[in-house]
């Protein structure tokens, strides 16, 4: 078949790679001029299999209060005019029970787990370079009470598949003693302890997708880059999408993969379809590397920071990513969040890098998540009889690209997928 995917992020460039796989001749199209340009260039780096917990969980709803309240605040409100913002907001709300939580957290793993194979399958098979490494991931806590929370679910996590294992203060420092400047100063001076999950990744999701775009583009492949095209809007015809209009003239196809992020929802609203997706905005540096850093990837869990070491051509670098803000769809950064930002990675790891030099040099980044209130993607097919979504996977799109793309190619081919669609499925 001949398959338009709509949108060159991680998931769009995930999707074209299984369908390409499967024989097709796939187009994929994308307003900006190179791929993962958006929501994929910078982001916080960490494959996370085993934390993919939706940020609707039962304990969420008591913070918000003081969260808005506070400048610095890890997740900031902006009201808009917005009737979309409002209802994802009340979907949001509803979804904050523990029994909501749980049943999206087992099937979020469930996904995660899968992607996990399917990238180290990837890796063995492949030889493109994109900073992947398997360091493992620690989350570290501040203050005790936090701990000895997040300790007692280790157990639950393991029976869930998680490897992790519960480490005191001195047990972390041992871990990065140089990192955590022997427990004197930085972060390491406020620890409380922290879990480590050994079989955590990091990689940097551009260079992926710049490699998975030379893979697409060798000769004799059936896949072309339809780049700096505008998608305009869907044409459908009696229950099938017949076209794409572009700012480059209309495309047509047998079967149409919507992966335009938090885009998706404007594009297929005007053919009768409702998605449920939200940016949440987020930022980022990349500090060029001067001191010690940490050699596993780093979660502040109070601050909801993320640290990942990436290792590349300039040689080694410290993403450094946070913040949630709900505030609309403009894609301008917040000088005041990244102010914020350096301010974290200095106080955590304050001789990691040369926080004097100019913010540009830190390769400051914002994007938009497309999330979902209930923190699941939206995978497969639609009442549209061709048209097929993979979007929705808030900040876990890096980190469940893979799988989700296998699955949509899987619906296309119409295979039974490995793991269920359950939760996953579009609703109107």
């Amino acid at each position: 078949m001949r398959i338009a995917v709509l949108g060159a992020g991680v998931i769009g460039m995930s999707t074209a790679w299984w369908l390409a796989r499967d024989g097709h001749d796939v187009v994929v199209v994308d307003r900006n001029d190179g791929v993962a340009l958006e929501t994929s260039y910078a982001n916080g780096a960490q494959l996370s299999y085993s934390y993919v917990a939706p940020l609707a969980g039962p304990g969420v709803l008591p913070k918000i209060p003081p969260w808005l309240l506070r400048r610095d605040s890890p997740l900031r409100f902006y009201p808009q005019l917005d009737p979309d913002q409002w209802r994802w907001l009340l979907r949001f709300v509803l979804a904050c029970n523990r029994r909501t939580s749980e049943h999206t957290t087992r099937r979020l793993l469930a996904l995660s787990f899968y992607s996990r194979r399917l990238m180290q399958a990837f890796v063995a098979q492949e030889t493109i370079e994109f900073g992947h490494a398997r360091n493992g991931k620690l989350v570290v806590h501040s203050d005790a009470d936090g701990f000895a929370q997040a300790r007692d679910l280790v157990a639950y996590q393991r029976s869930l598949g998680c490897e992790q294992e519960a480490l005191d203060r001195d047990a972390c420092v041992a871990l990065e003693p140089d990192a955590f400047a022997r427990g004197v100063s930085g972060l390491g001076a406020r620890l409380a302890g922290g879990i480590l999950t050994q079989s955590e990744e990091v990689g940097d999701c551009y260079r992926f997708c710049v490699g998975l775009e030379r893979l697409l583009s060798r000769d004799g492949s059936k896949v072309r880059f339809a780049l700096g095209t505008q998608v305009q809007r869907l044409v459908a015809e009696r229950n099938r999408a017949v076209a794409v209009e572009t700012s480059s003239g209309p495309i047509d196809a047998d079967a149409f993969v919507v992966a335009a992020g938090s885009a998706s929802g404007r594009l297929v609203k005007p053919i009768g379809l409702d998605l449920p997706v939200y940016p949440l905005k987020g930022y980022s540096l990349t500090l060029p590397v001067t001191g010690p850093v940490p050699s596993v990837s780093v979660t502040d869990f109070k601050r909801k920071v993320v640290y990942a070491p990436l290792e590349g051509e300039g040689g080694r670098s410290l993403r450094v990513a946070g913040m949630a803000d709900i505030a609309g769809w403009s894609q301008a950064p917040d000088p005041s969040r990244l102010r914020q930002l350096v301010a974290e990675a200095r106080a955590a790891f304050p001789d990691a890098a040369d926080y004097s030099v100019p913010l540009e040099r830190m390769a400051p980044w914002c994007g938009l998540r497309p999330a979902t209130p209930l923190g699941s993607p939206i995978l497969g097919a639609t009442p549209v009889a061709n048209l097929f979504l993979n979007v929705g996977h808030g900040a876990l799109g890096w980190t469940l690209a893979l799988a989700s793309a296998r699955i949509v190619a899987d619906a296309i081919a119409r295979r039974t997928p490995e793991i269920p669609l359950t939760g996953f499925e579009y609703r109107a």
